[in-house]
Formats: structure tokens, sequence, C-alpha cells
């Protein structure tokens, strides 16, 4: 998925459900992997490779990877550049066991069906190759949300300032208007290095209270 980055607000699929927001609403920006859904990378995916993390890193050709992230790097290419040392990767293998192990969080689609009865706007801002398709197939997501800034489309990696700006200028808000959500801590202050607020997840329990707090769901 080569020029993403130009086709980046052309992409954006704007919905009666996720249209911009009146002035005291808020858009809801979402990780995917480990924040709604189960990333099966630390698991099931090391033992499909039969290394440990350490191992894994080791051998594994980090740049390639964020470049297929960003849309840069074709899927048949990771064939060849997915280790660093050029040894075969089981491309099929890889992808069927990625896609047999996706599943919502605990609490997630509870939540996420809240939020959608609430009429709050929501968008994945996620940094993934075109394999979120997988995750789109097996899960639905789209129900809920719209796949509106993965990284694949955008040709930006979250901590990066742009995926933040870019989002809200694509959806037509200031950055103070959204709420980011991210396991992460580096990508949650690169949110609000932009003016966004940000809420680290650490479970849907937590996050709901945050959401209430805001006023963005009932009590």
């Amino acid at each position: 998925m080569r020029g993403g980055a130009a086709r980046y607000s052309a992409r954006v699929r704007t919905t009666a459900a996720d249209s911009p927001p009146t002035p005291r609403a808020r858009v809801l920006l979402l990780d995917v992997l480990d924040t709604l859904v189960h990333d099966p990378f630390y698991d099931e995916v090391l033992e499909f490779f039969g290394m440990s993390l350490d191992e894994l890193f080791a051998v594994k050709d980090k740049q390639a990877w964020f470049a297929f992230e960003r849309g840069e790097l074709r899927e048949q290419d990771m064939r060849a550049r997915y280790f660093a040392d050029g040894r075969a990767l089981d491309l099929e293998g890889l992808r069927a066991c990625m896609r047999a192990h996706y599943r919502l969080l605990p609490g997630v689609e509870e939540l996420l069906t809240e939020l959608r009865a609430a009429g709050v706007p929501m968008h994945a801002l996620s940094n993934y190759p075109v394999w979120f398709e997988l995750i789109e197939a097996r899960l639905g997501l789209s129900r809920f949300l719209s796949w509106s800034f993965v990284s694949c489309r955008t040709g930006v990696r979250k901590p990066d300032a742009g995926a933040f700006l870019g989002a809200a200028r694509a959806l037509g808000v200031a950055p103070s208007r959204c709420l980011f959500v991210d396991d992460r801590e580096k990508n949650c202050a690169g949110a609000r290095a932009v003016g966004m607020s940000a809420h680290r997840f650490e479970g849907s329990e937590g996050l709901r209270a945050e959401l209430v707090r805001r006023g963005l769901l009932g009590a």
C-alpha cells in the first residue's frame, strides 16, 4: 500500500456515527493491539517461531517491520525481509497464526457497544500493517469504529506528532477535542504533546471509569 500518506485524508470514511462532533463532544481515537484486541505477537507468535522474545528481536529486521507498518513495504516483500539474516519466513503460517488468535480483550465488546449506543465517534489510531484486515475479518471491529488512521494507510507511526495531528486534521477537529487511548505510555505522551487528552489503557474497567469522568458515558 504505497503512497499511503498522500491519500491519508481521502481514506477517512465518514458516517452519521463518526462525523465531526458537536463542540461539547469528544472524538475517541483508539489504539487496537493490546488496547482492544489481544496481540498474538508476545505469546502465540513466539511459540510459532519457537523463540523467546529476546531471540526473535535478535534476528528480526525491525526497520523492515516498521516500513511494513507504514505501508512502504508490500506483504510479499516481508518474506525476504522479516529476518535480518535472510532466512525464509513462513508468511502464510504466520498470518494464519495471528488471525487465529486475535480476540477482544475482556470487557471491550461491552464497552464499545455502550459507546456506540451513546453516539461517541470512534476511530482506530493504530501502528499496524495491512494485516489489520485480518483483525477486521475475524472480529468485525467496524461494527463500532472506523479504521481511519492505521499507519499502513497514513504512512505515519505513533508517537510521531503527525499521527495525532493528521487524525485531528482529517476529522476537522482541534486536537483538544480528541481523547486518545493506548496501552503504551510513550504513545500517550506523544498525543499529549500535541494537545490531545490521553488515557493509558490498563483494562476496560479503568477506561470506562475515565470515560464516565470525562462525561462520555453515564455512570
